[in-house]
């Protein structure tokens, strides 16, 4: 069957139909990850988005039952140069066409992506509309121009949890405020031992005060951190009060609390390979990524914040910490899942802070 990818902008890529039938819309983005296509697929931060995967061969390995970020796909459409109708793991459980079928996803195989990618570098991420069978090219384009921007939806509450819950350890006790935590996330506290205690974002500082938290955790999520002003409140109320961490949103989220201001990038930073400098070792690591807004680094100034780390490939912030409270966060995915493990020390550093240990 056939299949249009229409984007705000005019420019019209055809393929293939794979995976669910239909129309859907969302902001077109593009992930350079080779690798972590399953975990890319069920990753909440990618709601109200059509993902474009540059590498040209996806599906190869299949889909695996351990290997979700969520429970299900939060994404508007999936685009790629080639589907892999025969995978080959032995972990495989079905094929990814089968997957975005169950999951209600619509995705084309057969476009250039790499065009694709191209153009959204060149333009900047921008509205699409995906659709299978018959379609006029031309309504497609006006329907993208008339989809609403990224900003302005309520996506995170349509990724998080709407009750707590709990998941027991001997460790010190978590709150994770739940803005689209990805698994891994949830999995790299309970290694260490931590209870976790995954709370939803409406949650008040009243009520994080009643679970007594030896730390405070923000999660990833989808969207323009202004839209959850809510989060933001709560996390001003709290800073100091206890040991602070935020990953991707939870990063913005802070610094939005602590004074700062963000933007909305180009066209992001989504993939597995983006080499990041820790200001305080010299190292460089090789982080996972997936965000479209970034902090401001000239609103920092005059706070009492200092950069931590930033992205080699565009200078852009990718850490922040607080001169003398216990309070840091990072842009990109200490976690991985999909991507490099490199970051994972930055768990350590949560936890010796709610130890009382560095800063």
């Amino acid at each position: 069957m056939k299949a249009v990818l229409a984007l705000e902008d005019g420019t019209v890529f055809t393929g293939r139909s794979f995976g669910a039938p239909g129309e859907q819309w969302g902001e077109v983005v593009f992930n350079t990850g080779m690798t972590g296509y399953q975990e890319v697929l069920t990753d909440p931060s990618y709601c109200g988005q059509i993902i474009v995967m540059t590498y040209p061969l996806i599906g190869n390995y299949g889909i695996n039952r351990e290997d979700f970020e969520a429970k299900k796909s939060y994404i508007r459409g999936f685009v790629v140069r080639e589907a892999c109708d025969h995978p080959s793991n032995w972990r495989a459980g079905y094929r990814i066409g089968d997957y975005l079928a169950r999951a209600g996803v619509p995705g084309i195989t057969g476009v250039d992506t790499r065009a694709l990618t191209r153009h959204l570098r060149s333009y900047g991420t921008m509205r699409g509309v995906i659709a299978t069978g018959p379609a006029d090219p031309q309504q497609l384009v006006e329907k993208a121009r008339s989809c609403p921007h990224l900003t302005g939806q309520k996506l995170v509450e349509e990724v998080a949890v709407k009750e707590p819950y709990t998941l027991a350890g001997d460790g010190p006790r978590v709150v994770l405020i739940d803005l689209g935590s990805k698994q891994n996330i949830i999995r790299r506290l309970r290694e260490r031992g931590c209870s976790v205690v995954v709370v939803p974002p409406s949650i008040t500082p009243e009520q994080i005060a009643a679970l007594e938290p030896d730390g405070v955790l923000i999660s990833n999520g989808p969207g323009d951190p202004v839209d959850v002003p809510g989060t933001v409140e709560t996390t001003r109320a709290i800073i100091g009060r206890y040991p602070l961490f935020g990953i991707c949103l939870g990063h913005q989220v802070i610094a939005l609390a602590l004074g700062a201001k963000t933007y909305k990038m180009k066209f992001g930073h989504r993939g597995a390979n983006h080499p990041v400098k820790d200001l305080y070792t010299g190292r460089v690591y090789i982080t996972s990524h997936n965000h479209g807004f970034s902090v401001d680094e000239e609103s920092l100034r005059g706070l009492d914040v200092e950069i931590s780390h930033i992205n080699l490939n565009d200078n852009t912030v990718e850490g922040i910490r607080h001169k003398h409270l216990p309070l840091f966060a990072v842009q990109y995915h200490p976690e991985a899942s999909p991507g490099p493990q490199d970051s994972d020390y930055i768990f350590d550093q949560f936890m010796d802070l709610m130890r009382g240990e560095g800063r």
